[in-house]
């Protein structure tokens, strides 16, 4: 007998059907969102040379994914930025104070050599809590 419902939620990205993954899993209340980077829908690389730019774009894409599927940006607990340049860090980290700066979830900033392209600056994966009361 399940105790939870799956439910993958598309994102937009045609690699998602290609690698068979989603851009957010939602299990009952709880929610996991995919590494996701700055590629628009036209396949480009948004806000190439600025950290800002590409995590500002990341996390309005996912907040606005979350939020269409019923999940509030408070609810989001955890979230993991991923970065080829921790030189890059404070740009970063404004754009996500503007989303998360009052509801504070815990944070990690990791730097890693690469991403699958090389104008890509930033990465960012989520996890979320269905129902947390409010702050």
């Amino acid at each position: 007998m399940a105790l939870y419902k799956r439910e993958n939620i598309k994102g937009g990205s045609a690699y998602e059907d290609k690698a068979g993954y989603s851009r957010i899993v939602k299990a009952g209340p709880f929610v996991f969102v995919s590494g996701t980077t700055s590629v628009t829908p036209e396949s480009t690389v948004y806000g190439e040379g600025s950290a800002y730019e590409q995590a500002k774009y990341i996390f309005n894409k996912l907040v606005t994914l979350l939020e269409e599927n019923g999940v509030k940006r408070t609810e989001v607990v955890k979230v993991n930025i991923y970065t080829t340049d921790t030189k890059n860090n404070d740009e970063i980290t404004r754009a996500y104070s503007e989303y998360f700066k009052e509801s504070r979830p815990a944070c990690t900033w990791t730097g890693v050599p690469a991403m699958n392209r090389p104008t890509q600056m930033v990465e960012i994966e989520m996890q979320a809590l269905i129902g947390l009361e409010e702050l």
